[in-house]
């Protein structure tokens, strides 16, 4: 395979059709020919393993990540030890507690687990998920009341509450005991809690900022395993088969969007070998309504399943995905996974009309600033259940962060929800807005946030998070390359490169799917797709064709592109299987074009 590029660009590509330069992934040759040697790799697979950061010692652990060599001691997170004490006494005790969950898929999979752990203990809990629209994220003080009067005497926040001061503050004055498993950035002193375990709070040693609740959840399992084992409760009784439920774990890895590296890349690679079985009965339920089959891959977890049950919560019942996934019994798991896909469906409505909004409203001369480093989109009546999903279509489109805000006149409120571009740490500039008095609420992480903001403040938002990140998103753009792995013909583009590859799974942010350019192919049979995709067939001069599709691009300058046909197209793209009728050949979904003609300034 041949490099094709130049110092600073592949093909020559300075602006594509999507505005970015295209650039050859850097890795270090040295590394590279070490894994060569060490592993018997490919040099272009050896190449890519390099560029993601791999060193020599470490591509043994990334090619096979084991969760022996990697799992995280528990007693390194801080509050880990205190956590699992608390459970055990009331796993012991019988005392009465409540797991109080985030209504995604990271949420609902981390109080899964918890529930099945409890459950093989002999004790059932009951789960709490507060609904999007009327209670909002997170604990509030109302709901712990709640709870409290219901005869809770424990609660168990997941994926949720460490952010939760005002809420926290309210349980310790009514004698409510609150253990928080959260994940999300933390600012300052820790709120009060009985045991708050997060690997973002500022005094946690673990090292693993990067896992989703789910992951962090995980650990805890063995945590809550290891403190029963001391006492002496598996003496009579087998231990909770934590591994059973690496599935759950990988679920929240991967839809929370996740840096799939170091442990947390065992726990989606092994979580997905488990899932494979199928043998958790609502996640199986929810594949067999979906009409989908196979061994069990992030395309699953990320397309199929996980909008899915996130679908509950956005515009459903807040409770589903977490009922579905952990119930036992086979009638439930059949309803619940046919009223989440009936959801789903309902969702994209919602969502369609929602972006098509947001678009006309961005894109209207007087709103559109090409050069603001963020995009604040607000509408009245704009569902608070799918803003988050507009604003990650809607950054695809635009190359930068977007916010996304409904609006609801009424209550005088703003729901929003917002998606970043990488580099540029969105979650912290919407907790500095928050300390600084423009929202109501607001946190998140780097690459998603979520507020509460009084519409007549919109305007100042936008001005104050231009200004936050000005700076951040300069140098975001500078890096917002094309960034390829290796150079292919069409008729290198074969099942075998992509089994190769496939060495590199799972694939998501610190581990990118592979990327691979084509140049000078011929554009023949483009097609226009229900939905605004784009298929077309390439043909390079040998005559040798691949099948390649563009979702969501027949509006966009490449769309119209390929749908012009003819003349010869550089093409970067990531390889996918292409089974039909037994085939088993491979496509590319195109990522990005560039015209030769144009791709010098």
């Amino acid at each position: 395979m041949a490099d094709g590029s130049g110092p600073e660009d592949f093909l020559g590509v300075r602006k594509s059709l999507t505005g970015r330069v295209w650039r050859r992934r850097p890795a270090d040759e040295g590394v590279s020919r070490e894994h060569q040697l060490r592993h018997g790799l490919s040099e272009p697979l050896a190449r890519a393993l390099a560029s993601r950061g791999i060193t020599a010692e470490g591509g043994g652990d990334f090619l096979n990540p084991t969760l022996k060599a990697l799992f995280p001691d528990p007693s390194t997170f801080a509050d880990m030890d205190r956590a699992a004490e608390i459970l055990v006494d009331a796993a012991v005790s019988g005392r009465p507690a409540v797991v109080f969950a985030d209504y995604d898929v990271d949420g609902a999979s981390s109080a899964a687990q918890i529930v099945r752990w409890f459950r093989a203990m002999g004790r059932d809990l009951p789960v709490y998920v507060p609904d999007r629209i009327l209670e909002g994220y997170g604990p509030s003080p109302a709901a712990f009341r709640k709870l409290k009067d219901s005869g809770a005497e424990l609660v168990i926040t997941v994926d949720c509450g460490a952010a939760a001061h005002d809420a926290l503050i309210e349980a310790a004055r009514i004698g409510l005991d609150v253990v928080v498993i959260d994940h999300h950035l933390m600012r300052g002193e820790p709120p009060p809690a009985a045991a708050l375990v997060n690997p973002n709070r500022p005094d946690d040693t673990s090292g693993q900022g990067h896992l989703a609740a789910a992951g962090v959840v995980f650990v805890l399992m063995a945590a809550l395993n290891r403190e029963a084992r001391k006492r002496g409760l598996f003496e009579d009784r087998a231990a909770p088969n934590v591994m059973d439920w690496l599935d759950l774990a990988a679920m929240g890895a991967v839809c929370d969007v996740t840096s799939l590296t170091g442990f947390n890349r065992a726990l989606a690679a092994q979580g997905l070998k488990v899932m494979s079985g199928w043998r958790n009965i609502g996640l199986k339920a929810l594949l067999d309504v979906a009409k989908a089959q196979g061994p069990a891959t992030t395309f699953h977890v990320g397309f199929i399943l996980g909008p899915r049950i996130n679908a509950g919560g956005r515009i459903g019942r807040a409770d589903l995905g977490a009922r579905l996934l952990s119930t036992e019994d086979p009638e439930e798991a059949a309803a619940l996974a046919q009223e989440l896909d009936a959801l789903n469906a309902s969702r994209k409505e919602v969502e369609k009309a929602v972006i098509d909004e947001a678009v006309a409203s961005i894109e209207k001369q007087s709103n559109f600033d090409p050069d603001a480093p963020v995009i604040v989109a607000a509408g009245d009546g704009w569902h608070p259940g799918v803003v988050g999903i507009a604003a990650g279509r809607l950054r695809e489109r635009y190359r930068k962060p977007v916010i996304v805000i409904g609006i609801d006149r009424h209550a005088d409120v703003g729901k929003g929800s917002g998606r970043s571009q990488p580099g540029v740490n969105l979650g912290r500039a919407i907790q500095s807005a928050f300390d600084d008095g423009l929202l109501l609420a607001g946190g998140g992480h780097a690459m998603a946030a979520g507020l509460t903001v009084r519409p007549a403040g919109i305007p100042e938002l936008r001005a104050y998070l231009s200004d936050k990140l000005a700076g951040e998103m300069i140098d975001a753009a500078a890096q917002d390359a094309v960034e390829i792995d290796a150079l292919i013909a069409p008729g290198g583009a074969t099942r075998a490169l992509w089994t190769d590859f496939q060495r590199l799974a799972p694939f998501g942010p610190g581990n990118p799917e592979p990327l691979f350019a084509i140049p000078d192919a011929r554009i023949e049979y483009p097609i226009a797709m229900r939905g605004g995709h784009v298929r077309v067939t390439l043909v390079d001069s040998s005559g040798q064709r691949l099948k390649a599709v563009a979702w969501r691009a027949g509006e966009t300058e490449m769309g119209q592109r390929l749908l012009a046909g003819g003349g010869g197209l550089h093409l970067a793209g990531k390889l996918k299987p292409d089974d039909w009728q037994g085939r088993e050949g491979v496509e590319l979904e195109i990522e990005d074009a560039a015209d030769p003609r144009k791709a010098v300034d």
